[in-house]
């Protein structure tokens, strides 16, 4: 096997910018191109062909021959990318703006990358890495963590009682909030899901069957609601009170006990309230929101504790795009939704299966069945009779590891249509203490 001949000379291997256009690709002059052409000769595809052809052959090919294999001219390639470093600050200065390396005028093989001018006047944009997609942040980590409203808000308390130290996303809407997770823009989404006053949240029972997220923890806030104005502004100059509709509800009777004779109008959100006043300079309107959010928003606090009941806790539920591992060392709950083709008459079985087994039930939601609201009953005797459909969110106090649990899922599938687990997690066990209302 022939080696290259040790007459070829490297360097002249190399052209620039005056090479004609159709044997090179023009570039900017911070990127050096190695070409690379393996030649055959048909003198040496004999084997028995006389030295004076070889030699023939060799002379045709001239100062430019790399070899008469495809490892020889492989080799070559090497050879000239090792080359490329050590001549690349001679090779800018004499290419100018428009030099091009390159060898025998072939199709191109980069064997250096692109290096970007230092001088550019448009950088070009960063790629997405690894770090722009990754998953969950480990080993005490930041999480991100979505939640709906603005910083100041009950949800944004919330993210940081479920993770302390996390980075909080807050989102315009709920459904932003689960979108940010499935984007991989957060990690976490903190979402409320029903109040002890106001009820159950219908819009995230509705997300929840809608989008592919898993209930991985749960979290209880008491909820101390304040009346917050502008400072220097006294109570008898007010006109108008907004804020959550629930917020509003939930302080109704303590306004009124209050002597305030005033408009009652409703917004996105408690803090959303305050900070609208706050940029707005409404000096006859107050929000009934959080102390954090007077902080935030430099407002003043009108009255503390203002919740008609001392028992106002929200109950929100921690999302994330994987489950978690089932545990029986503590308590847990699952949260299950389920839908059946022989409405509400089959819900005793679908009950009967936990009661049977000792499970204890903590909610009954329903909500209507979007796919499918109406189901018409053929009656010979009366007509058609129109039955709504209904999807049912149950949850109960066991792990999925448990093996009751799972002898109770499996019964109710039997009995459904539909059946899905939205998540088995940790329940809240943290203490509990009353707010303080304005009336103690």
């Amino acid at each position: 096997m022939q080696s290259l001949t040790p007459l070829v000379d490297l360097k002249s291997l190399f052209r620039t910018a005056a090479a004609p256009s159709g044997l090179g690709h023009r570039v900017g002059p911070a990127r050096y191109l190695i070409q690379c052409v393996s030649r055959f000769d048909a003198a040496n595809v004999n084997a028995n062909s006389s030295s004076s052809a070889a030699q023939t052959s060799g002379s045709n090919l001239g100062s430019g021959y790399v070899g008469r294999a495809r490892h020889d001219w492989q080799s070559a390639c090497a050879i000239l990318a090792s080359k490329v470093v050590s001549q690349q600050q001679d090779t800018e200065k004499s290419g100018g703006a428009d030099g091009v390396s390159a060898v025998n005028g072939h199709p191109t093989l980069d064997l250096v990358p692109i290096k970007e001018q230092s001088n550019s006047p448009t950088p070009l944009p960063k790629p997405l890495s690894i770090a722009d997609l990754s998953p969950a942040p480990m080993h005490g980590s930041q999480l991100r963590v979505a939640y709906q409203g603005v910083p100041g808000a009950y949800s944004e308390a919330a993210a940081g009682k479920a993770y302390p130290n996390c980075e909080a996303i807050p989102c315009d809407q709920f459904e932003v909030a689960f979108q940010a997770v499935e984007l991989w823009i957060a990690d976490r989404a903190v979402l409320p899901v029903e109040n002890s006053l106001g009820g159950s949240i219908h819009r995230n029972y509705d997300l929840l069957l809608r989008h592919r997220l898993h209930i991985v923890g749960e979290v209880q806030l008491p909820v101390h609601h304040c009346l917050l104005a502008l400072p220097g502004v006294r109570k008898e100059y007010l006109t108008r009170v907004i804020s959550h509709p629930q917020a509003l509800s939930q302080c109704e009777h303590t306004l009124t006990k209050m002597g305030l004779n005033v408009a009652r109008e409703a917004v996105d959100d408690t803090a959303g309230a305050a900070e609208y006043i706050a940029m707005n300079n409404l000096r006859d309107t107050a929000a009934i929101a959080s102390a954090r959010a007077a902080e935030l928003y430099g407002l003043q606090i009108l009255a503390d504790g203002i919740q008609d009941d001392s028992g106002n806790v929200t109950r929100f539920v921690m999302l994330a795009r994987e489950p978690i591992i089932p545990r029986t060392d503590r308590p847990f709950k699952t949260s299950i939704v389920f839908a059946h083709d022989k409405g509400t008459s089959v819900l005793f079985k679908v009950l009967s299966a936990f009661a049977f087994r000792n499970i204890s039930l903590t909610k009954i939601e329903s909500r209507p069945h979007r796919n499918r609201p109406i189901r018409l009953v053929d009656d010979a005797n009366v007509g058609t009779a129109k039955h709504f459909e209904y999807m049912f969110y149950v949850d109960f106090e066991a792990s999925m590891a448990d093996v009751r649990a799972q002898n109770a899922l499996a019964e109710v599938q039997e009995f459904t249509s539909f059946l899905r687990v939205l998540g088995s997690y940790p329940m809240d066990m943290t203490p509990w203490a009353p707010s303080s209302t304005a009336g103690d």
